[in-house]
């Protein structure tokens, strides 16, 4: 997007003269708050909005020398409330850009069928009408029905908002998981920055009046935002967002607490020197945190044991993730587990916290060597 402009007959500007370079096969997020021209830049690229003034570049083609219609074809579109045809079952939904293509209409069903599995929907669906699907199934389908023709570019207009915050995370690492397996070039707008900090490569920040305010990856934005409007506009907890960027691999897990429900008179005396002990079930997998005072080998109830909280996965989770379930657990120890729930060890806030300033400081020198 080269110095674009959206203004309206009455003078109101949407976008004043917006440079940006979206790099392909990545996610980049439009976020600011109401007002900001989020909307109106992403509307811009398909044409669904002429510019004013400025160009926009697909591949270094001007997007107004195709036409329209051929243009839109070319880009997946997905909206909030997934805006399906309420009339067509869920898998003509999904084939309408194929056969708009001249796609047979066992072909396109067939690629209709192939997307449902892509994006987590059941085959059994297929048939039915969107007024029978949840809110988050019908948003699935808005996605499918994006990628059915095999766009190289998705643009997507807050898809996830008008879902409640379970369904929108599951959305979310959904979209992460398809984007990691086909490499699609995706355009985002939204007014949540948790969520643009989660599925970004490079996020955008505008501000009212259509200005670019900060243009960078998710991790420099948390670390040093560009102005104060910036500032305000990521929050005040940026610093515990900006966790998640760094990884949980290299906390140092102990497993002296850790002990099964059947365990020994002579285990149980070891994690005793513990301020708590964790009891796992026969397989390891975690049942709730102990004091070790006054017990004894198989007399162990686990009604009577403390929640274990959340558990997180070092190696796949971040030090926001570990210092979040040690902050959520009664004990303040944080259990971790592999990718089976199994327990690996456990970790105090202390020892978190160590690792977030290690993590803090070798960021720091990093930035220094790199200006030097």
């Amino acid at each position: 997007m080269e110095s674009v402009t959206k203004r309206y007959p009455d003078g109101t500007v949407a976008v004043d003269r917006l440079s940006l370079e979206i790099p392909d096969r990545s996610i980049t997020v439009l976020v600011g708050p109401s007002g900001c021209g989020k909307t109106t830049t992403l509307r811009m690229i398909n044409r669904m909005v002429e510019p004013s003034e400025g160009t926009v570049l697909l591949d270094g083609e001007d997007v107004t020398r195709q036409p329209v219609t051929t243009l839109r074809r070319s880009m997946g579109y997905v909206i909030q409330n997934a805006g399906l045809f309420q009339h067509r079952t869920i898998v003509d939904n999904i084939a309408t850009v194929p056969r708009m293509l001249g796609w047979s209409k066992q072909q396109a069903r067939d690629r209709a069928a192939e997307l449902m599995e892509r994006v987590g929907l059941d085959p059994s669906l297929a048939k039915r009408y969107p007024y029978q699907l949840s809110g988050g199934q019908q948003q699935r389908v808005g996605v499918a029905r994006a990628l059915a023709a095999d766009p190289p570019v998705l643009l997507m207009d807050e898809p996830f908002s008008a879902v409640d915050p379970v369904v929108r995370k599951g959305l979310q690492d959904e979209l992460l998981r398809i984007q990691e397996e086909l490499g699609k070039t995706i355009v985002f707008v939204t007014h949540d920055i948790d969520e643009a900090i989660k599925l970004g490569t490079m996020v955008a920040v505008l501000r009212e009046g259509g200005h670019l305010a900060q243009y960078a990856p998710p991790a420099e934005l948390l670390s040093d935002p560009a102005d104060a409007f910036v500032e305000d506009f990521l929050g005040a907890d940026r610093g515990v967002r900006r966790l998640s960027f760094f990884p949980s691999a290299e906390l140092e897990l102990t497993t002296a607490p850790v002990v099964p429900v059947d365990a020994t008179a002579k285990r149980l005396g070891a994690a005793a020197k513990s301020p708590y002990v964790l009891v796992t079930d026969a397989d390891g997998r975690p049942l709730g945190w102990s004091e070790p005072r006054g017990l004894t080998p198989g007399d162990i109830d686990p009604a009577r044991l403390l929640p274990y909280g959340r558990p997180f996965t070092p190696g796949t989770d971040s030090l926001r993730a570990a210092l979040d379930c040690a902050v959520l657990s009664p004990t303040g120890w944080a259990v971790a587990v592999d990718a089976d729930g199994k327990v690996t060890g456990v970790v105090s806030q202390t020892v978190i916290g160590d690792a977030i300033r290690a993590a803090h400081a070798e960021h720091t020198a990093a930035a220094a060597g790199a200006v030097s």
